[in-house]
């Protein structure tokens, strides 16, 4: 049985541990704001732009011979995962979502006979990869946003990085996974492919099935100048690069939001469990006093 000093080092431990776990609950919730503001003005602005490039594309005749970025390389046998994570843990079970997603992923595509590459961004992807599948990782980014949120300039470094590897040929089709910032209580692991350009989500359905899009603006026709293919080279890179950006928002303000929480129950808990070291302890402590006056009334009969 753990003596009175076990259990008031155990209680002065946990209350240290609460303590903690309030701080990174309170300073997870000041960031929260600023992180939910980005993400939730990004995501209009995503998806307009996703928009236009359909309601452009439906008036377009494409060949093989159109933007890369478009039509892709005509085969489907290498396949870039770009695995967005937090670089921080201590946020409950957001990491591992989007790892175990990316997992399943792999599988899947190994099993069909095609080829992996990983582009890791976070250090808990990339610790993750390192173990498993080391020999697919391209290249990875750790530390983007820093104290502040994550900046355009950043996110179009991982875009850069992505376009430099399509156009080395190191891959053939292109895809992004992160957790995808619904609510404060929610984040949802997503798979948006980048390249070739596709605006089919995972687990949704295509938005150029017209959804929400207006059945005018779906067939305003559209004049070229100074060519599609110019128009396209420009917009392409553009759109990538923004829904990279909106992947980063989501998942930094998934990240908070999930580390709130996680602090959040781990100060729940730790409350509650000094609670029942404390009454174990006042047991231990009852029973103590009762054993010594027992012996001392014992000694006091035996004289």
């Amino acid at each position: 049985m753990p003596s009175l000093r076990d259990y008031r080092d155990r209680i002065a431990s946990v209350k240290s541990t609460r303590k903690i776990t309030s701080a990174m609950k309170m300073v997870a919730a000041s960031k929260l704001k600023k992180a939910q503001d980005k993400a939730e003005t990004s995501q209009p602005y995503a998806k307009a732009m996703s928009d236009m490039m359909v309601r452009i594309a439906k008036e377009l005749v494409i060949g093989s011979d159109g933007p890369a970025l478009l039509v892709g390389t005509g085969k489907q046998d290498v396949h870039l995962l770009v695995v967005v994570s937090a670089d921080r843990g201590l946020c409950g079970g957001f990491n591992a979502n989007i790892i175990r997603r990316a997992n399943a992923q792999i599988k899947e595509l190994v099993d069909e006979g095609k080829e992996v590459k990983l582009l890791c961004v976070g250090r808990k992807a990339y610790d993750a990869f390192r173990r498993t599948h080391k020999d697919k990782i391209l290249d990875y980014f750790t530390g983007l946003g820093g104290k502040q949120a994550v900046s355009f300039s950043e996110a179009n470094e991982v875009t850069q990085t992505i376009l430099d590897y399509f156009k080395g040929g190191e891959f053939d089709v292109c895809t992004v996974l992160y957790n995808e910032f619904q609510s404060v209580l929610t984040q949802r692991p997503m798979a948006q492919q980048l390249i070739p350009f596709s605006m089919t989500f995972d687990g949704d359905d295509a938005v150029n099935d017209n959804d929400g899009l207006d059945a005018d603006l779906m067939s305003m026709p559209y004049e070229f100048e100074p060519s599609q293919d110019a128009i396209f080279e420009q917009l392409l890179p553009k759109n990538l690069g923004v829904q990279v950006f909106r992947a980063l928002l989501d998942n930094a303000a998934g990240e908070q939001a999930a580390r709130m929480t996680a602090m959040d129950n781990a100060t729940r808990n730790a409350g509650d469990l000094i609670k029942d070291l404390t009454l174990r302890y006042n047991r231990a402590r009852q029973a103590y006093i009762t054993k010594e006056l027992i012996e001392i009334i014992s000694g006091a009969e035996a004289v």
